[in-house]
C-alpha cells in the first residue's frame, strides 16, 4: 500500500516540521547502546592520563552519568577550557566518547560518558614499571586502614609488581581476555569470575603448578612486610 501526500501548503508545513524534529532529536530519537561493563586498558598513554587525578574525576563521574562539559565544571570547579581540554585527551585514548548531543536554542550540547564502568588497568607490557610501583606503594600503604601495617621498601615493591605480572600472564590467553571484555549484557563482577574460571579451566597443569608457585613466592613476600606478624598470625587463628 502507497500513501501519497499532495503539495499543499499544510503538508509542506508538516514535512518541514517532521524534518526539523528529526534533526534536532536524532541522538535521542534512537536508543543508544549500553555503556561497556568492563574494559581492559593496556595503553600507556592511557595509564598516564589516568594518573592526573582531575582525569581520574572526571572518569568517575561520567561513569555514573552523562554530563557536558559545563556540568562537568560547575562540578569539579574548574574552567570549561580546562574540562574540555582533559576530555579531548581521554577521547584520544578511548576513555570518554560521545553519548548524545542535544540542541539548546540555537548551540549544540554534547554529552559525553566513560566507555566503560570498570577499568581494569593490566600489567601488560602497556603499563610502565615505574606507575605500576606507585600503585602497588598506595595499595600496600593503604593497609593501614584496616590494621595492617607493612613496610614498602621501594626494592620489595619491585619485586612485588614483578610477581604480579608473572602471575596475571600464567596461562593467559588474549582470546579470552577480549571475548569477555565484549560480553555487553554482563556485568563487572560476572566479568571478573568468568575470567578467572576460563583462565583456571583453560590452564595446562605446568602452568597451574607454576601458578601456584608463584602466588606462593608472592605471598611469602607479603608477609615478610609485616610491621606486625604476630598480630596477624592472633588474627588468623581466631578466624
Amino acid at each position: 500500500m502507497h500513501v501519497w501526500l499532495i503539495a499543499t501548503p499544510v503538508n509542506k508545513a508538516f514535512v518541514l516540521v517532521t524534518e526539523t524534529f528529526i534533526i534536532e532529536h536524532k541522538h535521542t530519537l534512537f536508543r543508544r547502546r549500553p555503556m561497556k561493563a568492563f574494559k581492559v586498558i593496556k595503553s600507556p598513554e592511557a595509564f598516564q592520563l589516568l594518573a592526573d587525578e582531575t582525569r581520574r574525576r572526571i572518569i568517575y563521574l561520567l561513569r555514573a552519568k552523562e554530563m557536558t562539559v559545563s556540568q562537568i565544571s560547575a562540578e569539579l570547579g574548574l574552567t570549561p577550557q580546562a574540562i574540555y581540554h582533559h576530555i579531548r585527551k581521554m577521547r584520544d585514548a578511548d576513555l570518554v566518547e560521545v553519548a548524545r548531543e542535544e540542541r539548546v536554542d540555537h548551540f549544540i550540547e554534547t554529552y559525553y560518558r566513560a566507555t566503560a564502568e570498570m577499568f581494569n588497568l593490566s600489567h601488560g607490557e602497556g603499563m610502565s614499571p615505574a606507575y605500576a610501583a606507585e600503585k602497588a606503594t598506595e595499595a600496600l600503604q593503604a593497609l593501614a586502614k584496616i590494621g595492617l601495617r607493612v613496610r614498602t621498601d621501594p626494592e620489595v615493591v619491585a619485586r612485588i609488581v614483578e610477581l604480579e605480572k608473572r602471575m596475571e600472564g600464567v596461562g593467559e590467553k588474549p582470546e579470552w581476555a577480549e571475548a569477555i571484555a565484549g560480553l555487553d549484557d554482563v556485568d563487572f563482577f560476572v566479568k571478573q569470575g568468568i575470567t578467572h574460571l576460563a583462565k583456571l579451566l583453560t590452564m595446562t597443569d605446568k602452568e597451574f603448578t607454576e601458578y601456584l608457585g608463584v602466588e606462593r613466592e608472592y605471598r611469602k613476600l607479603l608477609r615478610s612486610l609485616l610491621e606486625e606478624p604476630t598480630k596477624v598470625e592472633a588474627l588468623a587463628k581466631k578466624a
